[in-house]
């Protein structure tokens, strides 16, 4: 069967390639920290073997040894953990880098999803409000911990850059690349009302008449996430007032507010689980949908697909009129409510009227409590659409449904315990609970094993191509720390409903406002404890003009016509511009 190519719009393509243009004009641009340069004169008392005589040791002097000037020598690196691979070559640390960042990123994935699996199965309330936003920001805390840990105080003082770099990299790109991002790929088509019509996207690339919405309570997000900046703002105030014998105690005072407002946005997502239970109504959404679509398939009505990939409209129609069991070219509730019922999903405690009364009100247009022929079309072919993009192996018609209806109601069952899970053919909640901590355990091994060792990369790549370690690890790093949650959230905004984009909103303004206080917590408490230099007004002022500019932006408005994402996209050239005049012109730093 054939199917429609997958391409990509031009906004979000320049999205993922301009932090690695930016990268390359940042070691064009900036000068690194210079190693201490050898003098000329100066020479090594070391035997350069010419392959032949094999003699070593003491008996260079009158063997045929070269002495070599001192400065065309190769500084030997220090092998992480001592025994890690390192190089100072800027090929060698490259590859270094992104062997340890793909690690990154794999423990990233393996939090998120391990968490995802916790959440499922226990649902919301202590697990989705207090660990799974700790869980989500547990790479970035790792890295900016290590980052200030290893080495002498000088060392610590040098390579915490890196781990301010990954704080504000990570905060910026949430709320700028992804979010960008994220209003292309779930614009629908705005009505009158200037709210989005869920599943319609008519009008291409309309900066005025496209765009997302979102509900109020995504807002109330947005509010807390420019809340957050708080401690960034105390931590400053030495600065502002000229008064530097006070940093150590503005540094203090920052820790300990950061602490409290994570103590307290863990308490609130536990006592108002919104969003945790938004992301469960939809997984019961999403078992519906993929049973009735697989109804049709299992009462072998035929393809809903047709050869080129388009629903098929004549076995559309055949569903329409076996559903309509009194003939009168309308579908009623209680016809509705049978074919629910009918999908042998009564064993896992779905909500029969619930779910009446969520395909009504989507399928039911016109709002005469029916569902006409057309309406019906319309909304089975959304249907198909949304679980064919679901799907991301491509197979057969068969296996692609199956695949879409086992993950939905695979989803839906770990909710809840289920006591006859095994003869159904589903996994036991026991079994999905160790597969649960076996990806939490694994990730986190992974994070805390491999973030020294993509620091110490990090910071001999800046050494050997003269780019400031800020920008590599404002750049790349945020790349492979939250990679797994971006593509969540793009394929959750390409589902173009208010409900989904809201999710998405939502945990992208949850993502940066833990970046606001637990990974500031952890940055916080290594200056305040190996008594490091305060040094970063520059990078602190790029995270408060992002977050207040996007938090106020945000909170104050549900609806984002196309146009805002250029808004947020031309935030993160310019978050890079502010740091290097500010460090590299006016000296701030």
């Amino acid at each position: 069967m054939a199917r429609k190519p997958i391409t990509f719009p031009l906004p979000l393509l320049l999205a993922f390639i301009f932090p690695f243009l930016l990268l390359l004009i940042a070691g064009r641009c900036a000068d690194g920290r210079p190693i201490s340069p050898l003098a000329e004169e100066e020479t090594f008392d070391l035997p350069i073997s010419d392959g032949i005589s094999g003699r070593t040791g003491a008996a260079y002097e009158d063997g045929p040894f070269l002495v070599l000037p001192r400065g065309s020598a190769t500084e030997a690196c220090e092998p992480t953990y001592g025994f890690l691979p390192c190089t100072t070559t800027v090929v060698g640390n490259l590859f270094l880098v992104l062997v340890y960042g793909f690690l990154m990123f794999k423990a990233a994935t393996y939090l998120s999803s391990g968490s995802e699996l916790l959440l499922q199965i226990l649902g919301p309330g202590i697990v989705g409000g207090l660990f799974l936003p700790i869980l989500g920001a547990l790479p970035d805390a790792m890295l900016i911990l290590v980052s200030g840990l290893s080495g002498s105080k000088e060392t610590a003082q040098n390579q915490v850059l890196i781990g301010m770099g990954l704080l504000a990299g990570s905060t910026v790109m949430l709320l700028t690349l992804l979010w960008g991002s994220c209003v292309v790929v779930g614009k629908c088509d705005l009505s009158d009302s200037s709210t989005s019509i869920d599943l319609q996207d008519t009008r291409g690339f309309s900066l005025f008449a496209s765009g997302i919405s979102t509900d109020v309570q995504t807002s109330y997000a947005a509010r807390i996430m420019a809340i957050s900046v708080v401690p960034f703002i105390i931590v400053q105030l030495p600065r502002i007032f000229k008064f530097p014998s006070g940093q150590r105690l503005a540094v203090l005072v920052a820790l300990i507010v950061a602490i409290a407002l994570l103590l307290s946005y863990c308490l609130y997502q536990v006592l108002q689980p919104w969003i945790q239970k938004r992301r469960l109504e939809f997984a019961k959404h999403r078992l519906v949908m993929s049973g009735i679509l697989k109804h049709v398939h299992m009462e072998s009505l035929g393809h809903l697909m047709d050869d080129n990939g388009k629903p098929n409209l004549h076995v559309i129609k055949k569903l329409f009129h076996k559903v309509d069991l009194d003939k009168n070219q309308l579908i009623s509730r209680a016809e509705l409510r049978a074919l629910i019922i009918g999908l042998r999903m009564g064993e896992i405690d779905l909500d029969k009227d619930d779910a009446v009364d969520k395909v009504m009100n989507e399928f039911d247009t016109s709002r005469d409590d029916n569902i006409q022929e057309e309406e019906f079309i319309e909304g089975i072919s959304k249907w198909i659409n949304e679980a064919d993009r679901s799907v991301a192996f491509s197979g057969s018609y068969s296996q692609r449904l199956h695949h879409f209806h086992m993950k939905a109601r695979n989803e839906h069952n770990m909710l809840h315990d289920q006591s006859d899970e095994a003869e159904d053919g589903t996994e036991s909640p026991a079994w999905i609970c160790f597969k649960a901590i076996l990806l939490l355990v694994l990730g986190t091994l992974i994070a805390a094993v491999f973030a020294d060792p993509l620091v110490d990369a990090v910071d001999n790549f800046s050494s050997a191509t003269k780019i400031p370690s800020f920008f590599i690890s404002f750049i790349a790093m945020p790349l492979a720390t939250n990679s797994s949650e971006a593509v969540s959230a793009i394929i959750f905004a390409s589902r173009k409903k208010q409900r989904s984009a809201s999710l998405t909103f939502s945990e992208i303004y949850g993502g940066a406002t833990m970046n606001n206080i637990l990974c500031l917590a952890v940055f916080l408490a290594l200056v305040y404890v190996r008594h490091l230099t305060w040094d970063f007004s520059a990078e602190v002022l790029v995270i408060l003009v992002v977050c207040i500019v996007m938090g106020i932006f945000t909170s104050l408005r549900t609806t984002f016509p196309l146009w805002t994402c250029f808004v947020a996209f031309l935030l993160y050239p310019l978050s890079l511009l502010l740091v290097y005049l500010l460090d590299f012109v006016f000296g701030w730093s």
